[in-house]
Parts: C-alpha cells; structure tokens; sequence
C-alpha cells in the first residue's frame, strides 16, 4: 500500500514548504476538471491529512488498557470560520427548481442530495471558497485560480463574499451575485451559495479550457 509520502511523489523527510507544494500540484493533477477523477483527488486530500497530523509507518492502535493507550481527550471546541451552505447548479432542472426561488436552500435541504451535490463546510479566515472546498473533499470546478474566467464561478444566494478589485466580472454579474471561488473569501458568518453556474448566460461567455493551465506552476 502506497504511503501518504508516495502518493504526493514526495520523499519522507520533504520539509513544510515542499508537501504544501506537492500538495498543490497533485491537487491540480488529481482534479476531474483537470483529467483527474473524484476517487484519486480525495486520496490526495487524505494523504496530505495523513501527514499533516503525523503520519509514522509504524503506527498503529494500542491494545485497550496498554500503557501506550491514550487518556481519553476532550471533545475539541467547534472551530470558527464562515459557515457555508452549498448547493449544485446542476441538479435544478432535474427538481425543477429555480436559482431565484426563495426557498431554494429549503428544499434543497430535504430532498436527500448527494454530498457533492448539497451540504455545508466552514471556511477559515484565510481561505478562498475555493480552497475550502477542496480541502474538504470537493472537485469543484476551476481553470485559472487568478481571477481571469468564470470557471470557478459561484451565485451568492445569502451573506456576503466580495470579490478582490483585479477580476474579470463585469458589474453586471457581480449585481446578479456572482462571484469567483479562487479569489473570494466570505465575510459573512453564514453563506448560502449555488456552485458550478458557469454555464449561465454571460457567465459561459468568460470561460476558459482548464487544459490551459496544465503546464503552470503551483507553486506561490
């Protein structure tokens, strides 16, 4: 069984900075959007989890009352960030839903939706949307990550998340809601967003082909 270390092609003793980067790039290459596929993209993210806690070959579960067997740990407090609720534009026509529905969320929320399709995640304060998403398992769609097309477009339905002032949006489309995942970050507690509306009018016309970007480095 390959380690964490192999499955981001790095060796063992690679410092913070090279598994953070490994971590990009195989993030990238992993992607469905990218040639990848949803199975190898979350091994990726639990490979990079695994050695971001510690992750030893040898490690294992101690026999229960061992001298190795841990106290048992308080419940750890709920992390704080922006809580996100996110739905899938593509799943409206098949439940005839509108993306101008004001319960849309509601009846999102009791129609037993795919995890990838409906359900929340939190987003630290030093994160983009995006980058949450991703690091919370999801394969959202992207090409540029620098504000330059309208793949990794998102409608904001509830909350606020401004986008940075060098980004392709016309006001128009920020009037409409929309935003970019790569750059923007919610400020708001509590965000309610449609993902993967990069097929709605105008928003389609700033597409570009993620193939574009194969060859850029991931590295900052």
């Amino acid at each position: 069984m390959a380690s964490p270390f192999d499955v981001l092609g790095i060796d063992p003793d690679a410092d913070d900075a090279a598994i953070r980067d490994a971590y990009r790039r195989r993030v990238k290459e992993a992607h469905p959007d990218r040639g990848g596929s949803a199975r190898e993209f979350q091994r990726v993210k639990e490979a990079y989890e695994k050695i971001e806690n510690g992750w030893e070959p040898d490690d294992r579960i101690p026999e229960p009352g061992s001298p190795e067997t841990a106290p048992e740990q308080e419940p750890e407090p709920e992390q704080e960030g922006h809580h996100v609720e996110y739905l899938n534009y593509e799943v409206l026509d098949d439940h005839g839903w509108e993306l101008s529905d004001d319960d849309l969320f509601e009846k999102a929320a009791g129609a037993y939706l795919d995890e990838d399709d409906y359900g929340e995640l939190l987003v630290e304060d030093n994160q983009s949307l995006l980058e949450a998403a991703e690091g919370d398992g999801h394969a959202w769609p992207f090409a540029c990550r620098g504000g330059a097309c309208t793949n990794c477009a998102v409608a904001v339905v509830e909350g606020e998340m401004p986008t940075p002032t060098n980004h392709i949006l016309p006001q128009e489309m920020l009037d409409r809601g929309i935003r970019l995942s790569c750059i923007s970050s919610p400020v708001s507690d509590e965000l309610k967003v449609v993902f993967n509306v990069k097929y709605l009018p105008g928003v389609n016309e700033l597409l570009l082909p993620a193939s574009r970007f194969e060859g850029a480095s991931t590295s900052d």
